[in-house]
């Protein structure tokens, strides 16, 4: 009777853990274009190199949301940005160097919840600075250098974050002597580049794979100064679901440096422009290594 007694209490531990090899597998994401891809890309490639079903936690919302689901043991691994996870989660000032960034979240992370960040897919997804096709050549701009000498009238548009952010517009301006016209204009991410085809906007505060710089006649103008910090994406993964799930680090691996960020604007624009399901993309992208 005894020894029955602890072989139920040690099933009891193994499953409060987490620890079960029975326990499912659960991938999530946050809430827009590019994590949904990245997640399921991650559970494809989990699928196919462990053999077994995996479970999606797509669209979760945003960064604290999706912090919170790792942390609670709700999903196993997500997709994260490095210079999210330092400003946002852990609430650190910005490093300029990526591999510095890297070290910190990963040392963090690792030491407040057991987390532990994998190495990055290979893009960094970091904010850009664009401007129309035609203005850029027009001034010969090729850096946020020389768009600061070139007008002092600039219209600026981008989403409602970038306002409040640490890395985001007044620390923009500050570091690069930009002029501006009026107020900023904010508006939804989604109609950031309508905005600057309408000539509503000269410059808006996108993202670096942004899936419709690859098929739009614009430019992104290089941030010569270093002062947006580097927002590499790599997967987060919760140390006792490796444990859990023999072979899961060795798949996830794989992925490291595969993805670039003209790879990753291909890949978004599949979904924003093309409006191919996700599922498919993540195969097709698969089936290539």
């Amino acid at each position: 009777m005894g020894r029955t007694k602890a072989f139920a209490g040690l099933i009891a531990a193994l499953i409060a853990c987490g620890c079960s090899s029975s326990r499912p597998l659960i991938v999530g994401s946050k809430n827009f274009t590019e994590q949904l891809v990245l997640g399921e890309i991650v559970a494809q490639q989990l699928e196919r190199r462990l053999g077994k079903k995996v479970e999606r936690k797509l669209d979760l919302g945003g960064t604290l949301l999706a912090q919170q689901a790792l942390t609670s043991g709700q999903i196993d691994v997500y997709p994260e940005y490095t210079g999210t996870a330092l400003a946002a989660i852990l609430k650190l000032p910005p490093l300029p160097v990526a591999s510095r960034v890297l070290g910190k979240v990963r040392s963090e992370y690792q030491r407040r919840w057991n987390l532990l960040w994998l190495d990055p897919f290979g893009f960094n997804n970091s904010f850009a600075m664009v401007v129309r096709g035609d203005d850029a050549r027009r001034g010969n701009l090729r850096t946020l250098s020389q768009a600061a000498r070139y007008k002092t009238d600039w219209v600026i548009g981008f989403g409602y974050e970038f306002l409040q952010r640490p890395d985001g517009f007044a620390g923009l301006v500050k570091t690069y002597g930009l002029q501006v016209k009026g107020s900023p204009k904010t508006m939804d991410l989604g109609l950031l580049y309508q905005a600057l085809g309408q000539r509503k906007v000269d410059m808006v505060a996108a993202n670096a794979t942004d899936g419709m710089l690859s098929a739009l006649d614009v430019r992104v103008l290089q941030d010569n100064k270093h002062y947006f910090p580097p927002y590499q994406a790599a997967p987060v993964v919760r140390v006792d679901s490796l444990a859990a799930h023999p072979g899961m680090r060795q798949a996830l691996d794989e992925l490291a440096g595969k993805l670039n960020n003209e790879t990753m604007q291909k890949l978004n624009y599949q979904l924003d422009g093309k409006h191919r399901p996700v599922a498919a993309i993540a195969r097709d992208f698969l089936a290539g290594f």
